[in-house]
């Protein structure tokens, strides 16, 4: 998706929106807002909308559109439906305004997914994409792909993480990330993931920047999630025809999957693969749940391990 910086007059109508409910918790009136943020920074791009938005362009088209390019962009059921909701929740108060003729949520399902294994990568689909950010030699975004691969980090966490949120040297270093769902933690980072980080917000290209925020672009102060998503899709075109053909499908968010079942694999628990990931419920207590959905064993796992069995 293009993006482009967001500072326009429309941004008043999601406060006066989110103002009109007092009844949305703190947590719905951020997602919320997020949400119908992403999606005006979306429709302004797109024909006919004049490079800003405006309640005529907010049709069924335009939805259907950007949640089908949300899913193509590994977002998950549960976000897309929020999205809706969001938007859905938006359009009915245009309605009362008498800026909107109907709502274009209405009639649109968003296809339950099944539960299946998450994504875990081969150690081949691995080495090619480790190889592809060496050969791009983009130091953000080795820092970028480092944050996924080497500490299961949400494309939120990376795309909100600030400088203050830093806490790096040349051997150690931690990160304060969870922005999504305002769940905020702090985690430790090992080498592979620190080094990267640690060198691009030391570097010169980052030094000449103002923003607050780690990873920005040339025309922010801030890389969007859809930005990520944007540079992980090319990353994977430059991969060779050999290689492509193994890379293709896998999303910005298998790196998190695949870091989830890397820490199991080495003994970590439930429990601590929970914390670090931060699937956390509302109680503090971990999610147990959620984490062992992404842990779950494939059936391929399962297969070689019944090579194990003895009578």
């Amino acid at each position: 998706m293009k993006v482009v910086s967001f500072q326009r007059p429309e941004e008043n109508y999601v406060e006066r929106f989110l103002a009109s409910n007092p009844r949305f918790s703190e947590g719905t009136a951020d997602a919320y807002g997020r949400a119908l943020r992403q999606f005006m920074e979306w429709i302004s791009t797109k024909p006919g909308s004049e490079g800003r938005f405006q309640p005529s362009s907010l049709t069924k088209t335009a939805l259907t559109v950007y949640l089908d390019e949300l899913a193509s962009n590994g977002y998950s059921v549960s976000h897309r439906n929020r999205v809706k909701y969001a938007i859905s929740s938006f359009s009915n108060w245009l309605i009362e305004r008498g800026e909107l003729s109907k709502n274009p949520a209405n009639g649109i399902d968003v296809p339950a997914q099944p539960l299946m294994a998450p994504r875990v990568l081969t150690e081949d689909q691995r080495y090619i994409l480790r190889n592809l950010v060496e050969r791009e030699g983009d130091p953000r975004n080795e820092a970028i792909f480092a944050l996924g691969f080497w500490a299961g980090c949400r494309v939120s966490d990376v795309a909100w993480l600030k400088l203050e949120d830093c806490s790096l040297g040349p051997k150690i270093g931690s990160v304060e990330v969870g922005y999504k769902g305002g769940k905020r933690r702090v985690i430790d980072l090992i080498n592979e993931a620190r080094r990267p980080l640690y060198e691009w917000i030391r570097s010169e290209e980052r030094a000449r920047k103002s923003s607050p925020y780690v990873f920005v672009s040339q025309r922010a102060d801030r890389l969007t999630e859809n930005g990520i998503h944007h540079w992980f899709r090319r990353l994977k075109k430059q991969a060779r025809n050999d290689e492509w053909e193994l890379i293709k499908d896998i999303t910005y968010h298998d790196l998190r999957h695949d870091f989830a079942h890397r820490c199991r694999e080495v003994g970590w628990t439930l429990e601590e693969i929970a914390f670090y990931l931060g699937h956390i419920t509302r109680k503090g207590t971990p999610a147990i749940s959620t984490t062992a959905r992404y842990t779950q064993p494939s059936r391929e796992q399962i297969k070689e391990k019944l090579k194990w069995l003895k009578g």
